[in-house]
């Protein structure tokens, strides 16, 4: 049965979460990747940051719906998301922009476990973690090279 270790790359592009948008931009450029891990100081993994979260930058300001009762303006969708949605358009840094909620697997979860919650979340990275530590990472084309016999072994 193929695992994440079999598929994961292991040498894995990492930024941490004071690397600057622009420096994260030319790294996806000049690697040729689609998204990176965030470790934090000791190493942690802090987050994950692809190159959508860079996309979503350079979006049209949605301005919300807001009604007008009596003297009060009432914005429909909560003034929250629209402060979201000007920090991550205003972002400098990859904390900015990064998630903080990552999906991640073992280095012994099975390829159709990897294929399920890639298809399931709409995730397309997944980190291999261990005790907290980055083992590695597994990518789209890794899923479909492992269905397809080839692994690293």
């Amino acid at each position: 049965m193929v695992r994440a270790r079999d598929i994961m790359k292991t040498e894995v592009v990492t930024v941490s979460p004071e690397t600057t948008v622009e420096e994260l931009g030319r790294l996806f450029i000049d690697r040729g990747i689609s998204g990176a891990p965030v470790l934090g100081p000791s190493g942690e993994l802090y987050g994950i940051v692809t190159e959508n979260d860079l996309i979503k930058r350079n979006r049209r300001f949605h301005i919300p719906t807001i009604i007008r009762l009596f003297d009060a303006f009432i914005p429909l969708e909560g003034a929250s998301a629209m402060e979201k949605e000007i920090k991550v358009m205003s972002a400098s840094k990859v904390a900015d922009i990064c998630s903080r909620e990552v999906i991640t697997v073992s280095a012994e979860t099975p390829l159709t476990e990897i294929a399920t919650i890639m298809s399931d979340k709409g995730v397309h990275l997944l980190p291999v973690v261990e005790g907290g530590k980055l083992l590695g990472i597994v990518g789209k084309m890794d899923v479909i090279k492992g269905s397809m016999g080839e692994t690293h072994e």
